[in-house]
Formats: C-alpha cells, sequence, structure tokens
C-alpha cells in the first residue's frame, strides 16, 4: 500500500512521527497538544496573521498578505465591494483571466469581464493579468506566494503549500470581507501530518501520488476541513514541480489548506523566477502534535486512474486493465444511478476485442497538468512516437506562457507537435467544461484536477454525456503512444528527465513576459478612473432580510451521497453569464434537477402574494393551521441535499439560489467549509438535520421556523420546526450550528451586501 491513513494523533519526536498513544504508555516525554499543535507549520504562521484587537472566543481571525481571482468570480466580488463601500484595494489583489477566455462564448460578454477588470485595477489599485497569460494558480506560485505568507483566492485550487504558502480556496463573499479590511473567521482546525519517505520510480507522475492520496484520504470525510502539514525525508526527492503537483490536488482530499516545509529546492525556485528575498528557511518543529497520520511511500506509487465521477474512484492502471470489465462495470453503474436516467454512460464498450481499454481523448492543462515538468516529461515518452490519425487526439495546455516560452526554447514544444500533439494556450476551460468537450460517450484522459459528472461540458438534458477520468501526464503520454489504448508509463522503456531536488526550469525562464504584459497598480489607485461596464455586467438585485418567522418550500430534494457545486451551479459555457445573476441563475440545479428554477419562481410569485396581503390558498391554510400572523411571515425556497458543496468555490452555487428567492439549504452534512460560508454570505441559513431524523422529503414539502430571526440573533442552534407533508404536520428538529456573531447578523441581515449596507 502506497498510502496509509491512520486516525491516531502523533508528535514529531527526534525528527521522526511517534503516535501519542504510544508515547504515553512508554511515558517517553511529556506531550500537550495545545502548545504542541502551535509548533506545526500551520499554527505559526495562522498565528502570525491573527488580525489584531480580534476576539479571544475560541476561534482564528485571520488576515491575508494577498488576494486573487478569475474572471469566472472577480466581477461579482468587485460589484459586492463596491456596493459595500470600497474605495480601494488594501491589499494586493490579482485579477487573472483563464477560465473566461473564450470570448466567443457568449459574443463579447467574457472579453467585457476583462475589460471591466482592467479598468477596476486601474481605479481600485490592483493587479491585472490578461488572458492567456498564465492560470491563476501558476501566477501565483510565479509572482505571489512567499514562504510564511497566506493568500486567499476565489478558486478551489488555491494551493501554494509546496512554497512554503499556505492558500485558502473560497468563496467571494469571504474575499469581500479581506477588501473591506474584515477577517477571515473560522474554529480553530486540526492538522494532519503526512509523512513521505522514498523516491518516485520513472513513469511515476505527481498526479498518480496525488490521486493515492486522495483516494485514501477522501472517504468518510478524513481531512475534511483540516490542514495537510506535509513533511518527510522523501520531500527531498521531490522537485518544485512535483510538490505543486500533488499540492493542488489536496483541494480534492476535502481538507482547508496545506502547507510543506522550505528548503534548498524551495530556495532555487525563488532565485529563478527573481524573488529571493520572499525565501526563507521554514522545517517542521519538533514537539508538533497532529491529530493524525497520512504515511505516503513514494516508492511504492504506482500509475493511477480515476474513473468516473470523482478523484477519489481511484485504481492503479495495472489493476483497472487486468479486470477492466468488472471495474469499469461496477463504475458505470455507479455513474448510471447518480446520472438519475437522464442518460445513458457506457464505459464497457471502450473495451476492445483484445481487452485493451480504448481512449477518445488526452488532455493535460491547467495548473496540475500544465506544468514545465509534467510537459517535459510527455515529450520524452513521444520522442519518435505518433498518436495517430484515428479517434484518440491528445492536447496539452502550459500553465503559463514562461512555461511556454521556455518548452519553445528547449525543443520540448517541437517533439511534442512532432508527435502530433496539439499545443494551445494558458486555459482553464478543459477542467471545467469551457474546451475541448468530448464526443457523447467519449472516454477522456485527463491530467486536470476534477472529472465531475458533466463538468467536461456534457449536456445530459440533451442526451449527451462522457465519462472522464484523470491520469498523470506521464500515463497520458504512453497511452498517446500507443494511438489512445491505455498505457502506464511504467510500461515504456523511455529516458526520464532527473529534475528531482532541482527547480523546474533551466535556464529559459523568463519571467520579464509578465512585466511586458502584465498591470501592476497596487498602491497606486485612481479614484477617477472610470470603470468600463458592458452589457452582461448586472448590479445584484435587492435582496431582503431574515423575516421574523420564516416558511421553506422545497424546491428541490437531492438524496445522492453527495452534491457538487456543479450541479448546484453547472459551469462550462454558462459561465459567460457569471457577471449578470439574474442570467446566472436561470441555469441552477439544470443539469440535475431541471424544473428547479420553475419551482422556486413558483415559490417566488406566492411569497410577493403574501406581502401583498393575498396568500396563495395553501399557504392560507397552512397559516391558519399554525396560527401565525402572515404580516410577521417570510416564505422563501430551499434545497435538501444530503451533502452539498463539493467542489468548486465559486459563491454563484448558492447566489443563484437567493437571487431567485432561496432562503435555506438543509443538509445532514455540507461537503466543505467554503460551500457553508458561500450559504451564509448570501443568506442562505446553512440548517442541518441529525442523522437519526429520517425524513421522506419531496419538493413541494413546507417547513415552518417560528422565531427563526429572534433565534439566529440569540444564537440558538437548534430549531423546533414543522414539516408539511402528503398533508400530514409532523414535528422536525433543525439545527444552525457554529455561527460567529458576524454570521448570525449576516444571515439575519439577508446577505454581505445588506451587512456592509447597514454598517
Amino acid at each position: 500500500m502506497s498510502v496509509r491513513y491512520t486516525p491516531k494523533a502523533v508528535v514529531l519526536h527526534k525528527g521522526q512521527p511517534v503516535f501519542v498513544e504510544e508515547a504515553n504508555q512508554a511515558a517517553d516525554f511529556i506531550i500537550d497538544s495545545e502548545v504542541g499543535r502551535a509548533k506545526t507549520m500551520a499554527y505559526r504562521i495562522m498565528l502570525a496573521h491573527q488580525k489584531r484587537g480580534s476576539a479571544a472566543d475560541g476561534q482564528l481571525h485571520l488576515a491575508f498578505d494577498a488576494l486573487l481571482s478569475h474572471d469566472i468570480t472577480y466581477v461579482g466580488i468587485i460589484q459586492t465591494a463596491r456596493a459595500s463601500g470600497l474605495e480601494q484595494f488594501p491589499l494586493p489583489y490579482t485579477l487573472t483571466n483563464c477560465h473566461n477566455s473564450l470570448c466567443a462564448v457568449g459574443g463579447t460578454i467574457n472579453e467585457d469581464d476583462h475589460v471591466f477588470g482592467l479598468s477596476a485595477a486601474h481605479r481600485y489599485g490592483g493587479n491585472y493579468v490578461p488572458a492567456n497569460v498564465a492560470v491563476i494558480h501558476q501566477f501565483a506560485r510565479e509572482r505571489m506566494a512567499g514562504v510564511g505568507r497566506m493568500i486567499l483566492g476565489s478558486d478551489s485550487h488555491t494551493r501554494y503549500g509546496s512554497y512554503g504558502c499556505m492558500g485558502f480556496g473560497e468563496g467571494g463573499g469571504e474575499l469581500v470581507k479581506q477588501l473591506l479590511s474584515n477577517s477571515y473567521d473560522l474554529p480553530a482546525p486540526e492538522v494532519v501530518l503526512v509523512w513521505l519517505t522514498g523516491t518516485p520510480r520513472p513513469g511515476v507522475g505527481p498526479h498518480d501520488v496525488a490521486l493515492a492520496l486522495v483516494g485514501e484520504t477522501f472517504k468518510d470525510g478524513r481531512v475534511k476541513n483540516k490542514i495537510l502539514e506535509f513533511a518527510g525525508p522523501g520531500i527531498k526527492n521531490l522537485s518544485m514541480d512535483y510538490r505543486a503537483g500533488i499540492d493542488v490536488m489536496t483541494t480534492e482530499t476535502s481538507c482547508l489548506s496545506s502547507i510543506w516545509p522550505s528548503d534548498v529546492t524551495t530556495a532555487c525556485f525563488y532565485d529563478m523566477v527573481g524573488r529571493s528575498q520572499d525565501f526563507e528557511m521554514m522545517k517542521i518543529q519538533d514537539g508538533s502534535y497532529y491529530d493524525a497520520l497520512v504515511e505516503v511511500n513514494l516508492d511504492a506509487v504506482e500509475p493511477m486512474i480515476a474513473l468516473p465521477f470523482h478523484p477519489s474512484k481511484v485504481y492503479t492502471i495495472a489493476e483497472l486493465k487486468g479486470n477492466a470489465h468488472a471495474i469499469l462495470g461496477a463504475i458505470q453503474a455507479e455513474a448510471n444511478d447518480e446520472l438519475g436516467g437522464q442518460v445513458k454512460l457506457d464505459l464497457l464498450k471502450h473495451i476492445d476485442k483484445t481487452g485493451a481499454i480504448q481512449c477518445d481523448q488526452g488532455i493535460i492543462v491547467g495548473c496540475a497538468g500544465g506544468l514545465y515538468e509534467n510537459l517535459s516529461e510527455a515529450a520524452a515518452i513521444l520522442r519518435g512516437a505518433n498518436v495517430g490519425s484515428g479517434y484518440f487526439s491528445l492536447s496539452a495546455f502550459s500553465a503559463s506562457e514562461t512555461i511556454n516560452f521556455s518548452i519553445t526554447c528547449d525543443g520540448t514544444a517541437a517533439t511534442l507537435m512532432e508527435a502530433g500533439v496539439l499545443l494551445k494556450p494558458s486555459f482553464c476551460g478543459p477542467c471545467f467544461g469551457a474546451g475541448d468537450t468530448p464526443s457523447d460517450n467519449a472516454f477522456s484522459l485527463r491530467h486536470a484536477t476534477r472529472n465531475f459528472a458533466n463538468r467536461e461540458g456534457a449536456k445530459p438534458g440533451q442526451g449527451q454525456v462522457s465519462g472522464v477520468a484523470l491520469a498523470d501526464a506521464r500515463s497520458i503520454a504512453a497511452t498517446a503512444a500507443n494511438q489512445g489504448r491505455l498505457t502506464a508509463a511504467t510500461e515504456l522503456d523511455y529516458e526520464a528527465i532527473n529534475r528531482r531536488g532541482r527547480s523546474s526550469w533551466n535556464e529559459s525562464y523568463q519571467g520579464a513576459l509578465y512585466d511586458k504584459r502584465c498591470y501592476f497598480g497596487f498602491g497606486e489607485p485612481d479614484p477617477d478612473y472610470a470603470l468600463r461596464f458592458g452589457p452582461n455586467i448586472v448590479d445584484w438585485p435587492s435582496l431582503p432580510p431574515l423575516g421574523e418567522h420564516l416558511l421553506l418550500e422545497l424546491a428541490a430534494v437531492i438524496h445522492d451521497p453527495v452534491t457538487t457545486t456543479d450541479e448546484l451551479i453547472p459551469s462550462g459555457e454558462t459561465s459567460s453569464y457569471r457577471s449578470n445573476p439574474l442570467a446566472l441563475a436561470e441555469f441552477t440545479l439544470s443539469r440535475r434537477v431541471p424544473d428547479y428554477v420553475k419551482r422556486t419562481k413558483q415559490v417566488a410569485d406566492k411569497a410577493r402574494l403574501l406581502q401583498e396581503g393575498t396568500p396563495s390558498e395553501g399557504i392560507e391554510r397552512l397559516i391558519q393551521m399554525l396560527e401565525v400572523d402572515p404580516s410577521k411571515l417570510q416564505l422563501a425556497s430551499a434545497v435538501f441535499a444530503t451533502k452539498p458543496g463539493d467542489g468548486s468555490a465559486r459563491e454563484q452555487a448558492a447566489s443563484c439560489q437567493k437571487v431567485l428567492g432561496g432562503g435555506a439549504n438543509i443538509a445532514y452534512e455540507y461537503a466543505t467549509k467554503r460551500y457553508r460560508s458561500n450559504c451564509i454570505n448570501w443568506g442562505l441559513l446553512p440548517f442541518t438535520l441529525d442523522t437519526v431524523q429520517s425524513f421522506d422529503f419531496e419538493s413541494g414539502d413546507l417547513i415552518f421556523v417560528p422565531d427563526i430571526r429572534a433565534g439566529i440573533m440569540e444564537g440558538r442552534e437548534e430549531f423546533n420546526a414543522q414539516i408539511m407533508s402528503g398533508g400530514e404536520l409532523r414535528s422536525l428538529t433543525l439545527f444552525c450550528k457554529g455561527l460567529n456573531a458576524t454570521e448570525r447578523q449576516i444571515l439575519a441581515d439577508g446577505c454581505l451586501i445588506n451587512y456592509y449596507a447597514n454598517q
């Protein structure tokens, strides 16, 4: 086994992890968990960023060193901050353009957003990276990360731990708080030690290690909302690109953030990019206390593959090839159950007569795939090979123009092109469905971050579906060398590029490329500079505060084990409407509950009639049964999902529900902190149910929560509600736990915009 999780506390003693339980039994040394946790790299950094004057309430109240957003999120963030009184950016804020880069999608809608972003950088004093210059996280690695720093990004893969910098991915509301000089608040998180030993074999890449890590830790929420702290003798055997490729995928474990020690290899990277002043040596300390241990034996990692529809559905490629019919058959059944009968995914058809698995497409892309070493290794594998003229194609997207420049100078690009690889500019599109969408029922092999259902751009409502599997660039290149027959890179005899322990680029690195195209305006705001608006950039509509009593009508009921943000608000071409809240809301849950928008609009109509004093017949009858004053009753729609919010940080998964008249989510638990925070910042009450309660909810059920406003403001965490289902009125207990004072006020005010306006 290459990765093993042990849910036991450990302490670092004489440079080695020791289980606290065993140390206590041996009475070798005294262990103080509170003192030991403060010694971790994670807490040393977080405590150094504790906002001055913050409340001593057992929570962390953090102030970040920098912010960054891409062009799916920054317009909404700036619009929210403007409505809340923003005058200038108080800390470095970088706006990148790597998601809505296909300007032909929606006419000029996307380019209008880019123009708005540049004008905002001038007006408020920000930094701006034009389209195709770099993907968001590669720019941050090269220009923003620093040892001991903290960066907050409005993208879930904001991870720079391998550079000694803690990255947090959150919804836009949390960035707005930073822009208005408020804090990022969270309960003190647990820290999990990830102990690396050994050296990866040739042909085993960072995505193989990452997928093995995700497969072991995602299940059962083992590291959910915790911080992963990497250490161990294996780190010295990994280059910076290799470390970054593992680190960026920690998001898929559902952890909160990550951190690695810095060393000579880290120093070489900062020297290479011309920022040696941002480096310092940071080591793990003896006495550091961790709540669990994950051991990674790099020697034992094999080429991996994550099958549809989640990065945690992990197998070794050898295991899959040796038992293809059984494994693909089981995954196909799970996938079709998840698709709910809308369309049928056929994975078994990709097994040919010889038993080989035939892929239709290969993609190497983005913050995980498009790194210099991945492209170099792919070229080494493909040297003298031929992708072929069949259905299989291979496209490679470099993560930045600096990488593009280097692979051009050293011949990597030429080698890839000679093999038939299509080289494309820096763009995240294939990772979330805005480019290179596979054909119907195709099998796509990708070095990207996610493979959720329909995230690749398929349209199940129109009968289209495809399956995306995740794999490392090395095995994708090996598959391409065999014209699409799934092949692990370790099956081929090729001359691997030995870059372990060295920086990722050669002497051709040209950071000056950024200076020629990017705008760096932090600290130089121009309040007279006019913002440039396009017709699709629309202000947020007026959103109501929380009423005295709340009546919720369920407009969507989802019993899937997990509901992703891609299901809550689809990615892909809908991204062209990200700057228009009302237009984007029309796509809410469209690929999972197609009737949701229609239903929630009907609830909004009933709410309007109630406000006018002429409630609809069903609502009037319930009011009489409950004996409640209708003038003090607020009617809103709600979504029930077992565990919503896995995946992207984008706040639109919550804001779209709100602008349609949503008032709450009801769940057994929330998949991520960031989605729960998005709900709160957009005034959606994040209700939970006790797992012992079992209700067969149906769309149209009515849930009455009396005295909700007073209860929230008082800090009450348990609410006695009543549910009208099937003509029967029953009791229901809802919970709203762990809200701090600011969050309670935001919910009472109706959303973060109202909260700031009221101040």
